[in-house]
């Protein structure tokens, strides 16, 4: 069996944000099971005071920053490691796992995404393989969450529609979306860092987690009942949704494209693919079955600003 955890365990991306927020919720979880934590945060903000509150060390910093990050896991030997869909993930990836080498560090739980392969279908999905690779490389004792779609991302272009229409660039309604709660996967990456640390089946240091498969159109349908607010899906063409997406992302190409091509390939897919079924990993490191899209709508996690 693993040895208790010495020192704190360093989350990234504590802040939160529009994405998931799955840091935040880490921080929250591991210090329910009493572990000290070291939050990391883009900015000391409010959202910096809240974790505070829940009895954190908050460290500011960029990821991407070497200064930063060194001193931040000094004296760690666990960290969770997510890094929002923005430019910089390889940059944030090699400063993080240079510095978690020469620190020792043990193991670290990154977030990545459902279909990482180097031909996958968007260039941020290939991005992720190559991020998966340098954390392994750096010997680190690594696992890559590989999560599908969040809820949270959903949630936020239901609620930025605003007018009772979900617009998006996915063909028929009976597009298959493979889904996740942002607040599982950070139940599973706090399940694996918490004592007893966890071992993974066999040598696969990769995880799935898909907690509901289901088409748009039943998404959509789930929104408004869950809500009690009309909405309906409707498909527009993808360049038309492209531009709408530069003013709702803040002028984020490097979001937007991501975006694009993600729904370019749900679309091109259509009905089925093999990734998409629900994974058992949740429930087995993070103790509870998946949450389902009807439960999130009834009971909508309360994400603080974004950042």
């Amino acid at each position: 069996m693993a040895t208790a955890a010495t020192g704190p365990i360093l989350v990234t991306g504590a802040g939160g944000g529009q994405q998931g927020s799955t840091g935040r919720h880490v921080v929250r979880l591991l210090r329910e099971r009493g572990h000290e934590v070291r939050a990391f945060v883009h900015t000391d903000d409010a959202r910096a005071d809240a974790l505070r509150a829940l009895g954190a060390e908050v460290v500011a910093g960029d990821l991407r920053e070497i200064t930063d990050v060194l001193p931040a896991l000094r004296g760690v030997r666990r960290a969770y490691f997510t890094y929002p869909v923005t430019d910089g993930l390889l940059e944030a990836t090699g400063t993080f796992a240079a510095a978690a080498r020469r620190e020792g560090v043990e193991r670290v739980v990154e977030v990545s995404q459902l279909a990482a392969d180097p031909h996958a279908g968007t260039p941020r999905m290939r991005l992720h393989w190559v991020s998966e690779q340098v954390f392994d490389w750096a010997g680190i004792g690594a696992v890559h969450l590989r999560a599908g779609v969040f809820f949270e991302n959903l949630d936020f272009l239901v609620r930025a529609a605003g007018h009772g229409e979900l617009a998006l660039p996915l063909g028929a309604p009976d597009t298959v979306l493979p889904l996740v709660a942002g607040t599982d996967v950070a139940r599973v990456g706090a399940g694996l860092l918490a004592d007893p640390l966890p071992e993974l089946p066999g040598a696969d240091p990769v995880v799935l987690l898909c907690g509901q498969v289901m088409t748009v159109g039943e998404a959509t349908r789930t929104f408004a009942e869950g809500r009690g607010t009309p909405l309906t899906y409707a498909d527009v063409p993808p360049g038309d949704w492209r531009k709408r997406a530069l003013d709702l992302y803040g002028g984020d190409l490097h979001t937007v494209e991501h975006l694009s091509k993600l729904w370019d390939l749900f679309r091109a897919i259509g009905a089925h693919h093999e990734l998409y079924e629900v994974t058992g990993s949740i429930e087995r490191y993070g103790g509870e079955p998946p949450r389902t899209l009807r439960d999130f709508t009834e009971e909508p996690a309360k994400e603080p600003p974004a950042s």
